[in-house]
C-alpha cells in the first residue's frame, strides 16, 4: 500500500451516523491528514477522485437491487473493504423486515406502494462481497475507526478488544443492572465498544455492537425467564439494532 492512503466512504441503507463518527474525529484526523487522501466521501465533499481506492469504508445494509449491484462495483474498485456500523455488519434495525413480509410495511408506509422497488430482506455487506474487516456499533466507536486507519498506515493488523459489555461495566465501576435491579440486559453477549453507555445510566444493554464471539444467548435467555420475561419479551430484546446477526437471530426465533 502506498504511503498516501486513498480513502473512499460509501453509503447504503443507513442513517449516516457512522459517517458522522468519521467526521467527528476532527483533531485526530489532523495527525494523519498528510497521509490520507479522502478521494470519495459525499457526506463531506462534492470533490470525487476516481478509483481504485486503497480503503473503502462502507456504511449501510443492502436493501434494493441497485444496491446489490453497486456494492459489487465498490469491491472491484477497492483494495480493502471495511464495513462500519450495525447496518453494514448485521443488516441494521431495518433487518426487522426479515422476520415478516416486507410488503406489509410498504403498504402501511407508502401511499403508492406499487412505486417501491425493494428486496425482501435487509442484509449485511458480507453476504454480497468479501469484507476485510468489520467495525460494529450503532454508531461505531470513532477510536476503533482511528485505530483501523492508523494500523493500515503502519502496515500492521488492527487491534480491537473482544470483551463483552460486562467488562466495560466493571472498568467503569458500574453495579450490574441485571443483578442489582433486575433489569434485562444484553451486555453479557454483546461486544464492548460503547463504554457501557446504557448500563451507566441504569438501563440494560440493547446490543448495539452485536453479539460477541461464542455468545451464550441461550443461558442469558434462561436468566431473562427468571426475571419474569415472557417469550415475546425475549424475542423483542434480541430484535433491535443487530437483530439479524446470527446468534441474536437464532435466539429470537427460538422463542417465537
Amino acid at each position: 500500500m502506498s504511503s498516501l492512503l486513498k480513502l473512499a466512504v460509501w453509503k447504503f441503507a443507513s442513517c449516516d451516523g457512522c459517517q458522522l463518527s468519521l467526521l467527528n474525529l476532527e483533531d485526530y484526523l489532523l495527525d494523519i491528514v498528510g497521509r490520507v487522501q479522502i478521494a470519495y466521501f459525499l457526506e463531506a465533499s462534492r470533490d470525487v477522485a476516481p478509483g481504485p481506492y486503497d480503503l473503502s469504508l462502507v456504511e449501510g445494509s443492502i436493501t434494493t437491487p441497485e444496491d446489490a449491484h453497486r456494492i459489487k462495483q465498490v469491491r472491484r474498485r477497492s483494495k480493502l473493504v471495511v464495513t462500519i456500523g450495525a447496518c453494514a455488519t448485521a443488516g441494521g434495525i431495518q433487518a426487522l423486515r426479515n422476520f415478516t413480509d416486507v410488503k406489509d410495511y410498504i403498504a402501511a408506509v407508502y401511499a403508492r406502494p406499487e412505486y417501491i422497488k425493494t428486496l425482501e430482506q435487509s442484509t449485511p455487506i458480507a453476504e454480497h462481497i468479501k469484507v476485510d474487516y468489520q467495525l460494529p456499533g450503532c454508531p461505531i466507536n470513532k477510536n476503533q475507526l482511528l485505530e483501523l486507519i492508523q494500523a493500515l498506515l503502519q502496515g500492521r493488523t488492527p487491534r480491537f478488544a473482544d470483551e463483552s459489555v460486562c467488562v466495560a461495566c466493571k472498568l467503569r465501576g458500574n453495579a450490574c443492572v441485571m443483578v442489582a435491579d433486575g433489569v434485562p440486559c444484553l451486555g453479557p453477549v454483546t461486544h464492548a465498544g460503547c463504554g457501557a453507555l446504557c448500563p451507566s445510566y441504569h438501563r440494560g444493554c440493547y446490543g448495539c455492537y452485536g453479539p460477541k464471539e461464542t455468545a451464550n444467548t441461550a443461558a442469558l435467555s434462561v436468566r431473562f425467564r427468571q426475571l419474569g420475561l415472557s417469550e415475546a419479551d425475549i424475542v423483542r430484546l434480541f430484535r433491535t439494532f443487530t437483530a439479524y446477526a446470527e446468534p441474536f437471530r437464532q435466539e429470537s426465533q427460538a422463542h417465537e
